[in-house]
Formats: structure tokens, sequence, C-alpha cells
């Protein structure tokens, strides 16, 4: 099992997700953003926005997240 925290996965804070894979991850941090969303947390829809122009342009999401995938993959085991 690894750790990210959601400013890891371009998120807003510090709240952290535990999974054994990306794909796992990259869900959790999905929910967490879309609770955040409902919450109407200024901070996250902020990163949100950011996330939206970046998907902009398919080339340059694909290698973020391409570069989280990698990033989760180096972290040791919890």
């Amino acid at each position: 099992m690894k750790t990210m925290n959601c400013k890891q996965l371009g998120g807003a804070c510090n709240k952290a997700f535990h999974a054994n894979t990306f794909d796992e991850i990259a869900e959790m941090s999905k929910q967490h953003g879309m609770e955040m969303f409902k919450n109407n947390d200024e901070a996250h829809l902020k990163a949100m926005n950011d996330m939206q122009a970046l998907m902009q342009k398919p080339e340059a999401m694909k290698d973020w997240f391409n570069s989280k995938r990698k990033e989760f993959e180096a972290l040791p085991e919890d």
C-alpha cells in the first residue's frame, strides 16, 4: 500500500489517500474532489479549474497523468 495526498494529485489539501494501485488512488482523489465540489470548497474549486485548463490540452493531460503514475510507483510501501 502507498500513500499520496490531495496536493500531490493536483488538489488543494493534505488529505491522505492509501491504495495499492495508482488507479485506486486516482479514484479516491476523484471522489474527494466531487465531495469538495459539493461543499463549494474554494481552494479545491480553484484546483479543479486549473485541472480543467490542463484537460483542454490532451497531450499535456496525458503527460501529467503519466508523471503522477510514475510518482506513485516510485513511492515506498507504507
